[in-house]
């Protein structure tokens, strides 16, 4: 089994990244998630996905994976019981008393094992996998060795992150936010300090200590070769526009890995698409060597936000397309269009039209509708952004 598996901080982005190849989507609850500053899913939102997804034969995984102190002991019994009526597929968890209350209650969840347990070794794998659990999330800084031995010797499913960001620390051990803002990393509370530049001296000289993100595109196959099952992105609190971009790109990878029609073009041409809608270089990082000071930022770096997502398609009229702006553009902008089942293809703006009919020359409000002139049938979700690669050159 391959799985392609898409983080989803609210319901609009779980539709999407189904919607744009996602076999599964990861997902934090009200309680017990590690993205406490995501907007989370309520009782009935959880509901609501699980129904949604199952309905298309897709999987939805609830993150209970907070470090548990004595005092978040209280309500999560009946937390993990609402869990099970609700249907969900597996709970991802970190800590042990998460998994003993599931067996001593017999409540009938399956259990993943987070990242933030930092399983790196196949003991500790054979360990979660005698209480019970049927997956291990490896931690971010596994190897291929790592990796192969590990399935090797429990035969567990394994996820692995393909793309997203990366911790400073080992996954789940950083205690950096704690000590500078007092929210806790392990509880759902990181502020990101890695992130952060700091001043030397106060001459101006800036110091960061901020990974680059992971990218895996070029190891898939191998990866797959040796075992993984899942294959996991990161970012519960990105944009529509990142998971559709990003599930996009992975899946057509996927399915030229399984026609085994894949290039190096291929993975090229996915590459440049997929780090052009993150703010930070993306790189393979741990799986076939230690990372240098290539894959981090030492020394400060620029964050530009990415206006290349200029579009959502709503509506396919006879002659024309009805398109929620998200950034602004103009008449004679080239753009392209992609989306799910269909080519992405370029298009340059000839006409743009109100929602009187009337011609405009440049759509500047964001969520405004507008028309396109086009009598190609797009379906609702597809993207419009920015010509930024000709995909020719790829070839």
């Amino acid at each position: 089994m391959i799985e392609l598996l898409a983080p989803a901080g609210n319901l609009d982005r779980l539709k999407i990244a189904y919607l744009y190849g996602a076999d599964a989507t990861y997902i934090g609850g009200y309680n017990y998630s590690l993205r406490a500053n995501a907007i989370n899913f309520s009782a009935e939102e959880l509901k609501e996905a699980v129904e949604f997804a199952h309905s298309l034969n897709k999987k939805v995984y609830v993150t209970v994976n907070i470090v548990l102190h004595n005092s978040d002991l209280a309500g999560l019994k009946e937390y993990l019981l609402e869990l099970e009526s609700i249907g969900v597929d597996a709970v991802i968890v970190s800590d042990i008393a998460v998994i003993n209350v599931i067996k001593n209650n017999n409540i009938n969840l399956e259990v993943h094992v987070s990242t933030q347990a930092s399983t790196l070794n196949y003991e500790a794998a054979l360990f979660y996998k005698s209480l019970g659990a049927k997956r291990v999330v490896l931690a971010r800084e596994a190897t291929k060795d790592d990796i192969k031995i590990i399935k090797d010797k429990t035969g567990l499913d394994l996820e692995c992150f393909i793309q997203g960001a990366m911790c400073t620390s080992f996954s789940g051990k950083c205690v950096l936010s704690n000590v500078a803002t007092n929210r806790d990393s392990n509880r759902g509370g990181c502020a990101q300090i890695c992130r952060w530049t700091f001043d030397i001296n106060n001459e101006n000289n800036v110091f960061s200590m901020t990974p680059k993100d992971l990218n895996m595109a070029v190891y898939l196959k191998q990866m797959m070769d040796i075992g993984v099952n899942s294959f996991k992105v990161e970012g519960r609190m990105r944009s529509v526009y990142y998971i559709a971009t990003v599930i996009y790109e992975y899946r057509n990878l996927f399915d030229k890995i399984k026609s085994n029609t894949l290039t190096e073009n291929d993975i090229l041409y996915s590459n440049d698409v997929i780090n052009r809608c993150a703010n930070r270089e993306s790189v393979p990082q741990f799986f076939d060597g230690q990372p240098t000071e290539k894959e981090q930022y030492y020394l400060g770096r620029d964050e530009v936000s990415n206006q290349d997502f200029l579009g959502i398609v709503l509506d396919s009229l006879e002659d024309k397309i009805l398109i929620e702006e998200r950034n602004y553009f103009k008449v004679g902008d080239e753009v392209e269009f992609f989306g799910p089942g269909i080519e992405t293809f370029s298009y340059k703006i000839g006409e743009i039209l109100d929602e009187k009919m009337e011609c405009i020359e440049v759509a500047r409000h964001p969520r405004m509708h507008v028309y396109l002139r086009h009598d190609k049938k797009l379906p609702k979700g597809t993207m419009m952004r920015l010509k930024v690669f000709d995909k020719k050159m790829y070839l």
